[in-house]
Parts: structure tokens; C-alpha cells; sequence
């Protein structure tokens, strides 16, 4: 028997499987040769400053003590990297694509998951001529699953393409709160079988479609606060019963559909967790119910521990502690990386933590990277990435889907389509980064004239070019929120100026569809719920008479209209 011992032991060291000694997977046998300081950074993702791996910066070497991002990554054995325009990590494909490369090379041991927040819409992270699409609500409007999983598989092809290997989407929050300042339109909408529906679908698109890890968001729901957890720490007064009516089916789905990951919210919900803690350090929900209720076995990520709402009650140097004890696995954006990372070392040195523990969610993260081929990573080919992001039948897919979600709630006297002939204003708000008051002049032959948050003189001005024109077309974007700095309120006297003119009015809300409800004098009214370039194509193929609007309301309008209501009518 000794002798037996000792072979299998000399054949193990020189990594040979003896017969009849099962292979240890990939995961396994590099989880074994990993130290306990590669482990706990295998659990953190974060972001640094620099356009390139090697770029010297002033705020990498404030908040992490060395200069570049490649030695952000290798002085804390990083597990994933998280991409902002504001960190000067995406600019163009090509660019991303170098940083990703040379990111990669950093790695120690363990090849990065590379990630970023591309959700379409207000959240959209890859600039152009990345692909544009209009956002979760707009998709819910289109009532078109097939397009949520085309969406998925453009965004993900495209991430893939540039290095970025996680997308932090689909929005699974049931937005069940019009004054909800944090969904909103982030969310396919407020019916939990259509949210479960669009939710499954774009992971399915992003993981089978892309190969590109998904994460649906904001467990156990985000959909009904009205108050940031950027800011603040919202309170959901769910019931048991209401939340597993409202807000898991999206979570289900996800899970059915096999989602890479489920990232948490910084939220209190009572009827789950008396304790007042936030969903992302409360074990009752993460392993209670996520693991065990629902059977989730993905990874679980934070949402980013920046934000107040997994501050108010302890300090950073506990939160990603009681993070892990909790159930997470993956620990987004510490505010303090080196304190994060030394208080789950002395966790584990002191035995709050065991390695054992630390071992699961190390498992989990590599078990997520050798399912998406990142354990035998390539580098991408800058070149190649140039050519697919934003191609040209890319753009044709997010026209196609877009094209379906514009939603006509009101058309006074057949108002729409416009008239042939008729001259045209078209104003509002404009969207600094989309230009749709412009876009969508361009494509109509009309007259723009830009107001964004208008003051008299604009409403002035808007109104004399109302008086010389036969129709106005206004564009709002949130003008029902008259609760901050009274952006809507301006909005809203522009809009009531413009009726009272006796010119026909066409409102659009390109943002929130609950600003047709606030604004009720005009003759037509739309939604779009985005500014994209792709949704004003879609608007004025609508106002021409190019295309009927055949959007549903994903949300119900209180007090005006329902849930699933859309006018349609014959194009020319």
C-alpha cells in the first residue's frame, strides 16, 4: 500500500493521472496551486484610469498606490475589470480592444473577466459607433422577444469583439413605481410576466447568442422605491406574497435561462430580512432565498460598494465581509480597494471567514471564466473589432428592433401622420449625447430649435417659431419630475405655451412615457422612451406615415392610460 502511495504521489507531482485517478478539472487543479492572496483578489472587480494598460495616472497612484491599470491588476490579483467612459477605458474599438489585451497580460495566473454596463438607453456605456439601442422599456413596449435576444447578441458580439467578456444587463426590476428615480426605463416594464419574458431572452441572446456573460439585476428588486440607492437606502414594502408575485418572476427566468451571474441591490426589504440590512450583506436573502428558495448556483455579484445604500450602516472595511458571509461571490467597485482587500485577508486570518468559504466563490468565478473560454484566453485583433462594432448590419438589427416599439397613446383629429407639405418645428430637449431634436429635424425636413430646460426666453423664441410654422413637434424627457431643481416644470410651461399658440402640438416623450400623462393638452401624443438615434428614425418614420406605431405600454400611465394601451393606424 505505501509503495502504491508513493507512485501516485510522484506521478501526481509531475501532474500525470495515474489509472483509475480521475482527473481534477481545470478549475479544480488552478484553484489548488492559488495562494490565498490570488484567491480573495480573484473575488473583486474594480475599475482603474488609463486608455491604455500602461497609461500613467495621477488617480490610480491616489487610490491604489501604483500608476498604471496593468499594475492595478496584478498588485491586487484582480478578477475582473469594470470599463467607464470616465476612466478614459472606452473610447473606440480599437482602443478598448489594446487596453482589454494589454489587461489581460497583467493577470496574474487568472485571466480577468473584463465587464462593463452596457443596458442600452440611459445606461450605455460603449460610445459610438458601438451599436445603439433603445433600452429595456422601449423593448418592452415591442412586446418582441426575439428582439430582446437580438439585442443581447449584437451587444454581446460586439463586447466580445473589444475584449469585454461580462455585460452588467439585463435589468430584471419590475418597474412598478412611476416616481422610481433609479429604473425607470432601465426596466422592460412594469408586468412581471412581460419583464420575465424580455429578461430571459436578452440573457439567452448575451450568453448562447454571444458568448458573453450576462448578470440580471437588481435582486430581490429594485422596481417599486422612490429613492437612489446611490444616495440613499431604499425600503420596499413588499410583502412576501407581493414579492413573489411581482418581482421574482424576472429571477426565475433568468435563472431557467442559465444567467452567468445575479447581481444584487443595495435595498431593505422587511418581509424578507427583518434586520434591516441591505439585500447585498443579508444571508436570509442571498443564500436563504436566492440559493435556496430559488436554486440559483451562478455567481453572485454586488451591486458597486460606491454606492450609500450598502454604506448607511457599517463600514467599508466590514462591507465586503459581511458581503461574503451573506452569500456574495463577487464584490463590485470597494470604494477603498487596498482596505477591502486586507479586511477579507484578516477575515480569513482571524477566522470570521474560512478558506473554505473563500474557496466557493473562487469556484464560482472560475467555474463563470472556463465556461465563457476565458481560462484559455487569445487576445482579440484590434482590427477585426474595428470592423464588427457598429457595422452595418448591426445597425439594420437595432432599426429593426426599434422600429416596433414606438407607442401613439393620443391622435386628436388624425393629427399623425403629418400632412404632406406641411411646414414643421420640431423642439424640446435635446440629449447632449444623441442630439434627437436635431436627429430627428434632419429626418423630418423640419425647422430644430433647441430648448433643453427652458427658461422664458426660450419659451419665447420657441413659441414665435410655433406661430410661423404649421405644426410643432416637442420632445420632453422627464417633464412629469418636477421634485428636482423643477427641470419638468419648465418643460411644462413650454409644452402649455406651445398648445396655447392653437397650432397643432405633437408631444414625444423621449424619455419616461409618464410625461403624456402629465402634459394632456396636446393633439397627438408618443412615447419612445429613448433618445437614441435609432428610436428618432423610428419617430419620424411614424410621423411621415412611413410606419405605424406599433408599441404597447409596458407601464400603466395613472389616471390616463392602461397598462398594453397603443394606437395604431394605416400608413400612407
Amino acid at each position: 500500500m505505501r509503495t502504491r502511495t508513493v507512485a501516485l504521489l510522484a506521478l501526481a507531482a509531475l501532474g500525470v493521472p495515474a489509472a483509475g485517478v480521475p482527473k481534477a478539472s481545470p478549475v479544480d487543479a488552478l484553484l489548488a496551486r492559488m495562494t490565498l492572496p490570488e484567491k480573495v483578489g480573484q473575488l473583486f472587480t474594480t475599475y482603474a484610469y488609463g486608455s491604455d494598460a500602461h497609461t500613467v495616472s495621477a488617480e490610480n497612484r491616489r487610490l491604489y498606490g501604483v500608476d498604471t491599470p496593468a499594475e492595478v491588476v496584478a498588485k491586487y490579483h484582480l478578477g475582473g475589470v469594470i470599463y467607464f467612459a470616465w476612466t478614459n477605458s472606452l473610447q473606440n474599438p480599437r482602443q478598448i480592444a489594446t487596453l482589454s489585451n494589454g489587461l489581460q497580460a497583467a493577470a496574474t495566473r487568472v485571466p480577468l473577466a473584463i465587464s462593463t454596463d452596457q443596458e442600452h438607453g440611459v445606461v450605455t456605456r460603449m460610445p459610438a459607433p458601438a451599436t445603439q439601442f433603445p433600452g429595456g422599456m422601449a423593448l418592452g413596449a415591442g412586446r418582441d422577444p426575439a428582439g430582446a435576444y437580438r439585442t443581447g447578441q449584437v451587444t454581446g458580439r460586439e463586447l466580445r469583439a473589444v475584449g469585454i467578456t461580462q455585460a452588467w444587463a439585463p435589468v430584471a426590476d419590475v418597474n412598478v413605481n412611476p416616481a422610481n428615480p433609479v429604473i425607470g426605463v432601465r426596466s422592460f416594464g412594469s408586468d412581471p410576466g412581460l419583464a420575465a419574458t424580455m429578461t430571459a431572452s436578452q440573457v439567452l441572446g448575451l450568453q448562447r447568442g454571444a458568448n458573453t456573460s450576462a448578470a440580471a439585476k437588481h435582486f430581490p428588486g429594485h422596481g417599486d422605491t422612490a429613492t437612489d440607492s446611490h444616495t440613499g437606502l431604499p425600503v420596499i414594502t413588499h410583502t412576501r406574497e407581493e414579492w413573489q408575485r411581482v418581482d421574482a418572476p424576472p429571477f426565475r427566468a433568468a435563472i431557467a435561462a442559465g444567467a452567468d451571474a445575479i447581481m444584487s441591490a443595495h435595498i431593505v426589504v422587511p418581509a424578507l430580512d427583518p434586520s434591516g440590512d441591505p439585500a447585498t450583506l443579508s444571508k436570509p436573502i442571498l443564500t436563504g432565498l436566492l440559493r435556496g428558495e430559488l436554486g440559483y448556483r451562478g455567481v453572485i455579484v454586488t451591486d458597486s460598494l460606491e454606492m450609500a445604500g450598502v454604506r448607511q450602516k457599517y463600514g467599508d472595511e466590514r462591507v465586503p465581509v459581511l458581503a461574503l458571509k451573506a452569500g456574495a461571490d463577487m464584490l463590485l467597485m470597494p470604494p477603498n480597494m487596498q482596505v477591502a482587500y486586507d479586511a477579507v485577508l484578516g477575515a480569513v486570518a482571524s477566522g470570521e471567514l474560512t478558506e473554505a468559504r473563500i474557496d466557493e466563490s473562487v469556484r464560482r468565478v472560475l467555474t463563470l471564466k472556463q465556461k465563457r473560454g476565458l481560462l484559455t484566453w487569445q487576445p482579440v485583433d484590434p482590427e477585426a473589432a474595428a470592423r464588427t462594432v457598429g457595422s452595418a448590419g448591426n445597425v439594420r438589427v437595432a432599426q429593426a428592433v426599434t422600429d416596433r416599439t414606438i407607442t401613439a397613446v393620443r391622435n386628436e383629429g388624425g393629427l399623425l401622420p403629418l400632412a404632406e407639405g406641411r411646414s414643421v418645428l420640431v423642439t424640446g430637449w435635446n440629449s447632449s449625447a444623441t442630439n434627437n431634436v436635431t436627429t430627428l429635424a434632419g429626418e423630418l425636413g423640419a425647422t430644430p430649435l433647441v430648448t433643453g430646460l427652458p427658461d422664458d426666453a426660450k419659451i419665447a423664441e420657441a413659441v414665435t417659431a410655433a406661430n410661423a410654422h404649421d405644426v410643432t413637434v416637442v420632445l420632453t424627457s422627464r417633464a412629469w419630475d418636477t421634485t428636482t431643481a423643477d427641470p419638468g416644470g419648465r418643460q411644462q410651461a413650454l409644452v402649455k405655451a406651445l398648445v396655447a399658440t392653437g397650432k397643432p402640438v405633437v408631444l414625444v416623450a423621449v424619455r419616461d412615457p409618464y410625461d403624456v400623462g402629465s402634459l394632456p393638452g396636446t393633439g397627438a401624443a408618443l412615447a419612445t422612451y429613448s433618445s437614441s438615434v435609432v428610436s428618432m428614425k423610428a419617430l419620424a418614420k411614424v410621423l411621415r406615415g412611413d410606419l405605424p406605431p406599433r408599441g404597447k405600454l409596458p407601464v400603466e400611465i395613472p389616471g390616463h392610460y392602461p397598462y398594453g394601451y397603443g394606437l395604431s393606424w394605416s400608413v400612407r
